[in-house]
């Protein structure tokens, strides 16, 4: 028998040995951020449970009219929340329509074009704009942006008035004597300064996206004779999808709960308003800081049960914005 005809020896099994969990420090550490998880969800339930509470007795009353009446007279048994939830909802659909292309435009030039030096200096002021307290935001928009900036909404009514939400009725653009007050207080308004208010969350999120395009890829882009913006197209934007998609949504669920800010700028109205130009508008969060001083016992039930609704939507966005965020990865969408 020669050696190319012998049989292969047998390698005998090895046992792995086990490795021994981790230490008392590792432990307290998987314990606390498993406390903390387990604690922000039992706040959760618990804010939900509440408002759920308390609101029942209006619910029972209203039924779903609650969804459909416009009209806010929770004592005379006729109150809904249908005019206010269209008015929060096209406060906010401004407020992505302002943030959006900010906050892409400014985390592009952060991520691509800044020096290293104006990058930290820009990272800072973006996340100080996120710091500053929404009713100095309301203060910008009621006292200075409204009065100094009525041409703009005037503008857009004269030359996009084809369009439903952006028509404003009784505006003549060839009356001389016309005034512009009938475009302050708007949902324009209270979407513009919600808008400066999200953009620096939506920002964070859009800028780490594209911070973490590879570099290989970017460079194969260079080597293919793309140019900075070709690379950006290319590379950048398609890997930070998944971020700009997560970015916009969480900016959404901020503006759908902003109420300081709305509150200080609207001419409250308790009927649907699709003319986002015109004044007057209402959105639940401002209805609830409207209507608590003074509400009957019954009447906080029907606040408890819009700000119930409020949470709902809010809860469905935020955890959309995580789902479509965790789902990120490396190169996703890349055509590098």
């Amino acid at each position: 028998m020669t050696q190319l005809d012998a049989a292969p020896a047998v390698v005998p099994a090895v046992t792995r040995r086990k490795v021994a969990p981790p230490g008392g420090a590792d432990r307290v550490f998987r314990i606390g951020i498993r406390a903390a998880g387990l604690i922000v969800l039992a706040i959760m339930i618990t804010v939900g449970f509440f408002l759920l509470q308390n609101g029942t007795t209006a619910l029972s009353t209203a039924g779903w009219r609650f969804l459909t009446t416009q009209t806010w007279q929770p004592d005379s048994g006729n109150f809904g929340i249908a005019a206010v939830l269209v008015g929060t909802i096209l406060i906010a659909t401004v407020a992505l329509c302002v943030a959006f292309p900010l906050a892409l435009g400014v985390a592009l030039y952060i991520s691509e074009y800044a020096q290293p030096r104006w990058k930290r200096f820009l990272v800072s002021l973006v996340d100080l704009m996120a710091a500053v307290p929404s009713v100095v935001y309301g203060l910008f928009g009621a006292v200075y942006l409204q009065w100094n900036a009525l041409d703009v909404p005037r503008w857009i009514a004269v030359h996009f008035s084809w369009l439903p939400p952006l028509r404003v009725d009784g505006f003549d653009p060839n009356d001389p004597l016309g005034s512009n007050t009938v475009f302050a207080s708007s949902t324009f308004f209270a979407g513009v300064i919600v808008g400066m208010m999200v953009m620096p969350i939506t920002c964070s999120v859009m800028r780490e996206a594209f911070s973490q395009a590879p570099q290989g890829e970017r460079e194969g882009a260079y080597a293919l004779g793309a140019t900075r913006w070709g690379m950006i197209r290319s590379v950048v934007l398609p890997f930070g999808r998944s971020g700009m998609i997560g970015g916009t949504m969480l900016g959404l669920g901020r503006a759908l709960g902003e109420t300081i800010a709305v509150y200080m700028i609207i001419a409250p109205v308790f009927a649907i308003q699709p003319h986002i130009l015109s004044s007057g508008a209402n959105s639940v969060s401002a209805l609830i800081a409207q209507q608590w001083g003074a509400a009957s016992p019954f009447g906080l039930s029907a606040l408890m049960a819009a700000g119930l609704a409020l949470f709902t939507l809010t809860l469905v966005v935020n955890f959309g914005a995580s789902a479509v965020i965790a789902r990120s990865r490396s190169g996703q969408g890349s055509d590098a």
